[in-house]
């Protein structure tokens, strides 16, 4: 049985340092700003990601969007396509864009792991390149709280950059970021330990537009929560 994980003991052992790790990741993200839309211009992984979630949801399903950014291009597809969307987001700078990007959409300046699995039930949660800004045993519980936050049935789309990194802090786009990454079988095994039913696969080799950022392989998961 999957576990939800939901002490708040147990997922911040020592709050003052969460804390200031989840400031210094978002002024990074402040800072990037509107140099990641600029960078990382084509995401057609992403939307076609989006497509196939879309083609499973009623109509004004509620998504929520986890890191959602600038908004662009994710909420601003699900609005377009009449999903009702929440957006959770730690940099104030993204949260500006966001806003002025898709003002249909409700955006709330909050970490993954301030999701409350008794607050609201999502017909569908997003997570596209969020979850490796976290160190990987709290990618394990940010997963169990994503799934004790989808309504039964409920869907989730992810995705990671392959690699093999817990927590490291590399160079991206000018700033200093701290993220982790699997390898595929190890991302499908820690997804599925969350109580999470993988039904779709998907590979992306990617290259940045910015001539500081590396290519990389992209993992696309679709998921539905687990009875």
């Amino acid at each position: 049985m999957p576990s939800d994980r939901t002490d708040p003991h147990y997922l911040a052992p020592d709050p003052v340092a969460w804390a200031e790790r989840r400031e210094e990741q978002a002024k990074a993200f402040d800072a990037i700003g509107e140099r990641y839309d600029e960078a990382f211009p084509n995401k057609e992984g992403q939307e076609d990601c989006v497509r196939r979630l879309l083609d499973s949801l009623p109509q004004g399903a509620h998504v929520l969007d986890l890191g959602s950014g600038t908004g662009l291009p994710t909420a601003r597809q699900l609005i377009n396509a009449g999903a009702r969307v929440t957006g959770f987001e730690i940099s104030e700078r993204m949260l500006e864009l966001a806003r002025a990007n898709v003002p249909e959409a409700d955006f709330r300046q909050a970490d993954i792991m301030d999701l409350d699995p008794v607050e609201t039930s999502y017909d569908a949660i997003v997570a596209f390149f969020s979850l490796l800004c976290l160190p990987k045993d709290r990618v394990a519980v940010a997963l169990g709280r994503v799934r004790a936050s989808l309504a039964p049935g409920g869907l989730l789309c992810l995705s990671m950059v392959e690699t093999d990194l817990d927590d490291v802090p590399l160079s991206f786009l000018g700033t200093k970021i701290r993220v982790s990454g699997y390898r595929r079988d190890e991302l499908r095994e820690v997804v599925t330990n969350a109580g999470l039913v993988i039904e779709d696969e998907r590979v992306v080799r990617f290259e940045p537009k910015d001539e500081g950022a590396r290519p990389e392989v992209q993992l696309f998961l679709t998921c539905r929560r687990g009875a």
